[in-house]
C-alpha cells in the first residue's frame, strides 16, 4: 500500500495544504469609471505596493461570518480588535488603550484610545463594539464563532435565542466598554483578539444587509488598511487607511490580495514577479525549493483531521470511528506523502500550546498524563491490527456488510492525495471509500450544512489555549460540523471555561481531550505548517503561528 501512496506523492496537485476552515464565493466590486479615477488617485500616497497570494476567491470577509484562514488574513489588515498581536506574538493594545479586571475576575473594563475613527472619517465609539458583539450573538446573523467567542459573557444564552439586550456588554461613555462575564475566564484577553470580535459600522451594515462587504464604499473598516477595489475572481486591493490611529507607522501604499486557487498559476505569477509572496506553492516543486532562501516553512498551531458526520450510520458507532482512526499511517502521510512539511498527529491538540505546568506544553502534559500518545506513529502495524479487531467488534469483520462510504474534499494541494491514501488505508479493513471533490467556493458551506459522510477538516488556533480547538466539539459550537455530542465533554469544557483556577482549567481540558479521543470524534492526521515563497526584497512582514501574515508595516526594497 505504501508503494501505491508513493505514486500519489509524485502526482500531487496544487498548493493548499490541509488547514483550518475556509471558503469562497460571495464577492463584489465596482466598474464605475468615476470610481476608477478615485481609486487611481488613492494610490498616489507613496509607500510600498505589494501583491500577495493568500488564497482563492472568498465566501465572505464579514468578520462575524468568516471561518476561512485566507479571509481572516484579509480581515486583520482591514479591522482591528480591542487587543491585538505584535511581531513577537504578544498581546498588545489595539483599539483599546488599556483595560482593568475586577477582583472577582467577572468584569473587564476597556478604555478606548482617543480619537478613534472609521475609514470613512466618522467617529468610532465603544457603542460600536456593543453593536458588533450583539450582532455576533444574534441568531439571525448565524455567526459560526458566536458561541466560541461570546459564551463566556453573561447573558449570551438569552442573546443567542434573540434577546440581544441580555448580552452584558455596555458603553457607559464613548470611550469605555464594560464586559460582564458569566464566570471568570483566564483567557478572555486572548478571545478579544479574534477577528470575529472586530467592530463593524452599524449604519452601513443595516443599510446594505449582506451586501455591505462587497464594495469599497460600504466596506468601512477601522484597521491599518481600507478597501480600494474588489474584482471578483481576480483580486482585492487595499490601501492605507489615513484615519487609522497608527497610520503614520503603516508603510504600504497598496496591498493587492491576488485570488488564485491554482498553485501552479500562483507559482507562475511569483516567478514572473507579478506577486511578491504566495501561500500556495505547488507541492511537486517543494523538493527543488528546499534550499532556496525564498522558500519558508513556518510552524503553525494547527491540526488537520477528518470529520465524521456522527449523525449518519455507520459513523454513529464509536467502534467504527476508532477503527478508522487507527487504520491511518500518520508518519507516512507527514513524512512521505507531505514530504516533511507537517508532523504526524499523535493526539488532537498539537505542539506549541501553553499549559499550566511551568516549561511544559499542553501536548507534553497530555503525553505524561496518558503514559504515551493516543496514536503509535512508530508502530503503525500494531494500530492497524487494533483497527481490524475494533471493526469486527462493531459487527463488520473484514469489512463485511460495511456500506460504501464517501469522503468529501476540495481538489488542492495535498487534499486529493491524502483522500486517495485514506481510500487505500481503509481498503485494508475491507472498506470501500469513494471520493467526492467539491469546488472550494462551496466546500465550507456544504460542510457547515452537514451534507457529507466523511470530509476534510482542520483547525488553526485563534488564540493560545487548547480550549479554542476542544470547544469545537461542544454540542452548541457553530463549527462542530460533524455534529458530535457528548454531555460529559460539554460539562468538562464548561467547567474549564468557568474556573478562575488555572490548574483546574487545564485539568478539565485534558480530561475533555481524552474523552474526545476515546470517542474518536474526529480523526487527527497531521500538525500542519505554512510553507510559502516570499521575495527577499520584502522586509518588515511577518508570519504568526496562528496562520496569519502581517503586511501592513512591510517595505519593498
Amino acid at each position: 500500500m505504501k508503494k501505491m501512496a508513493l505514486v500519489l506523492a509524485v502526482v500531487l496537485a496544487s498548493g493548499m495544504v490541509l488547514t483550518a476552515c475556509g471558503g469562497s464565493g460571495k464577492s463584489g466590486g465596482s466598474d464605475n469609471e468615476n470610481k476608477k479615477t478615485e481609486a487611481a488617485s488613492e494610490t498616489e500616497k507613496g509607500g510600498a505596493d505589494l501583491a500577495v497570494q493568500i488564497g482563492s476567491d472568498l465566501e465572505t470577509i464579514d468578520p462575524a461570518l468568516s471561518t476561512a484562514i485566507d479571509a481572516s488574513n484579509i480581515i486583520i489588515h482591514a479591522y482591528e480588535t480591542l487587543l491585538t498581536f505584535d511581531q513577537d506574538n504578544k498581546i498588545v493594545p489595539g483599539q483599546a488603550d488599556s483595560y482593568k479586571i475586577s477582583d472577582d475576575g467577572l468584569t473587564y473594563t476597556f478604555q478606548l484610545k482617543d480619537g478613534l475613527k472609521w475609514s470613512d472619517g466618522s467617529d468610532l465609539t465603544a457603542e460600536d463594539f456593543v453593536y458588533s458583539w450583539k450582532r455576533l450573538a444574534d441568531p439571525a446573523t448565524a455567526a459560526p464563532y458566536a458561541a466560541d467567542m461570546l459564551s463566556v459573557i453573561k447573558g449570551y444564552k438569552e442573546a443567542s435565542e434573540g434577546d440581544l439586550e441580555a448580552l452584558a456588554v455596555s458603553a457607559p461613555d464613548a470611550k469605555t466598554l464594560v464586559v460582564e462575564l458569566a464566570s471568570p475566564c483566564v483567557y478572555f484577553d486572548k478571545i478579544v483578539t479574534h477577528a470575529s470580535m472586530s467592530p463593524v459600522k452599524k449604519d452601513v451594515v443595516v443599510a446594505n444587509g449582506d451586501q455591505w462587504t462587497l464594495t469599497p464604499e460600504t466596506y468601512v473598516s477601522n484597521g491599518p488598511l481600507k478597501m480600494l477595489e474588489w474584482v471578483p475572481g481576480s483580486h482585492i486591493t487595499f490601501t492605507k487607511n489615513e484615519n487609522y490611529w497608527n497610520a503614520d507607522k503603516v508603510t504600504l501604499n497598496t496591498l493587492k490580495f491576488v485570488l488564485m486557487e491554482d498553485s501552479n498559476a500562483s507559482y507562475s505569477a511569483y516567478q514572473a514577479g507579478e506577486v511578491q509572496m504566495i501561500r500556495d506553492v505547488p507541492t511537486e516543486e517543494i523538493p527543488s525549493l528546499r534550499d532556496n532562501p525564498e522558500y519558508h516553512v513556518e510552524p503553525r498551531m494547527a491540526t488537520s483531521y477528518t470529520i465524521y458526520n456522527t449523525e449518519k450510520a455507520p459513523f454513529d458507532n464509536v467502534k467504527v470511528r476508532r477503527a478508522l482512526n487507527l487504520a491511518v499511517d500518520r508518519d507516512f502521510i507527514a513524512n512521505t506523502l507531505m514530504i516533511g512539511v507537517a508532523l504526524p498527529a499523535t493526539n488532537f491538540v498539537g505542539p506549541g500550546l501553553s499549559d499550566d505546568e511551568l516549561g511544559s506544553t499542553f501536548e507534553e502534559v497530555t503525553r505524561k498524563n496518558n503514559g504515551g500518545d493516543y496514536f503509535n506513529v512508530t508502530n503503525y502495524e500494531e494500530d492497524l491490527k487494533k483497527a481490524k479487531e475494533l471493526l469486527a467488534e462493531a459487527g463488520y469483520p473484514d469489512g463485511k456488510g460495511f456500506p460504501v462510504i464517501e469522503y468529501m474534499t476540495n481538489d488542492a494541494g495535498y487534499n486529493r492525495p491524502i483522500a486517495e491514501y485514506l481510500q487505500n488505508a481503509y481498503s485494508q479493513l475491507g472498506i470501500r471509500m469513494d471520493i467526492k471533490v467539491v469546488e472550494w467556493s462551496t466546500f465550507t458551506a456544504t460542510r457547515h450544512a452537514g451534507d457529507f459522510e466523511l470530509c476534510r477538516g482542520g483547525w488553526v488556533y485563534d488564540y493560545d489555549d487548547a480550549s479554542n480547538m476542544l470547544n469545537l466539539m461542544t454540542s452548541d459550537s457553530g463549527n462542530n460540523d460533524g455534529r458530535y455530542s457528548n454531555p460529559e465533554v460539554d460539562s468538562l469544557l464548561k467547567q474549564a471555561q468557568e474556573t478562575q483556577d488555572r490548574s483546574e482549567h487545564f485539568e478539565k481540558l485534558h480530561a475533555a481531550e481524552k474523552r474526545i479521543m476515546e470517542d474518536a470524534a474526529v480523526c487527527p492526521l497531521v500538525y500542519s505548517s505554512d510553507f510559502y515563497l516570499q521575495k527577499p526584497e520584502v522586509k518588515g512582514a511577518w508570519h504568526s503561528p496562528y496562520g496569519y501574515w502581517y503586511f501592513m508595516y512591510a517595505t519593498v526594497e
